[in-house]
């Protein structure tokens, strides 16, 4: 079940603070919290306080917003039915015009930290300063070491990063998501006449495939460093997908009707998102992702999530 947040500002949400500062009343919102929806009887026995304490405190929640009420018949009459509006409330020292000019969330994540993988061979992953396990082992991509990779390859599979959601903290209604990366396809040596069809996945969603047109290796990468042989991938394409209301997008070229409301954003403390070549795809001509240290753009995978506006 997704999380209930609330950001309260410390210097104008005085009600909520006062609501919150009495251990009967937290004692309250835990109880319901726990149990869910409770009468004012059902809480009291539980707590073993006075029903008149619990009615006066229950009054002080819900005129502060933290909890909800709602009237059900009961065998003589109505009761009242005490709900629990958040699971955390989190204090913010933070101006709100400060907080609405922070608009957007960047998070860059280091290309070795997938958080789950299955990719086929040829493949391997290389930090700046070497390969890292063995070459054409799918098993290497799960070796320790791939925390220093600044490039991996393989001809079919995916890898997954798990992106914190952030915008849940700062209650951000997210209009627009963004995740960039540099890649081309993967062909033993290199051919700049190699499609693949490369897809991006934000939380099980696909957002539909790009064609990366081949495998460049004319020249050195900018930051392909020097004990990589030439005959090998020196670079990609500094590749844009995003994500709004209206669509999904690949430097600005729409792929597919996807967007931001079919992504669930708001039901994840976190942000999967998964490169794959399929080996059933039109183009499965495979893949290379360059991080820092490698090829021509020096980056991690970067996601932004932007307020909307």
């Amino acid at each position: 079940m997704a999380q209930r947040f609330l950001l309260v500002d410390a210097e104008e949400d005085f009600a909520v603070l006062r609501a919150a500062a009495s251990e009967v009343r937290v004692r309250i919102l835990k109880v319901l919290h726990r149990q869910g929806g409770l009468n004012v009887n059902e809480i009291a026995t539980r707590l073993g306080l006075p029903q008149s304490s619990v009615s006066s405190n229950i009054q002080i929640l819900e005129d502060a917003g933290l909890i909800r009420t709602e009237s059900i018949k009961a065998k003589k009459g109505s009761q009242k039915i005490c709900h629990a509006r958040y699971d955390e409330l989190i204090v913010s020292y933070q101006k709100a015009s400060e907080r609405l000019e922070n608009r957007s969330i960047e998070v860059s994540m280091p290309l070795g930290l997938y958080t789950n993988c299955s990719v086929s061979g040829p493949c391997g992953i290389c930090s700046p300063e070497g390969v890292i396990g063995l070459l054409d082992v799918p098993e290497t991509f799960m070796d320790p070491e791939r925390m220093k990779a600044a490039l991996l390859w393989f001809t079919s599979g995916y890898v997954e990063y798990q992106f914190p959601n952030n915008a849940k903290i700062k209650a951000m209604d997210i209009g627009k998501v963004e995740f960039s990366m540099e890649v081309s396809s993967e062909v033993p040596g290199t051919h700049t006449d190699w499609p693949s069809d490369i897809s991006v996945s934000i939380n099980g969603v696909e957002l539909g495939p790009w064609t990366s047109p081949g495998d460049f290796g004319d020249k050195r990468g900018v930051y392909t460093p020097d004990w990589w042989k030439l005959s090998g991938s020196q670079y990609g394409m500094l590749k844009s997908w995003t994500v709004t209301d209206k669509g999904s997008f690949v430097d600005g070229q729409m792929i597919s009707s996807v967007t931001v409301a079919d992504l669930g954003l708001d039901q994840h403390r976190s942000v999967r998102v998964r490169i794959e070549v399929k080996a059933e795809a039109r183009h499965p001509g495979g893949i290379n992702v360059f991080g820092r240290g490698f090829g021509n753009y020096d980056q991690d995978i970067v996601l932004r999530l932007s307020a909307k506006d």
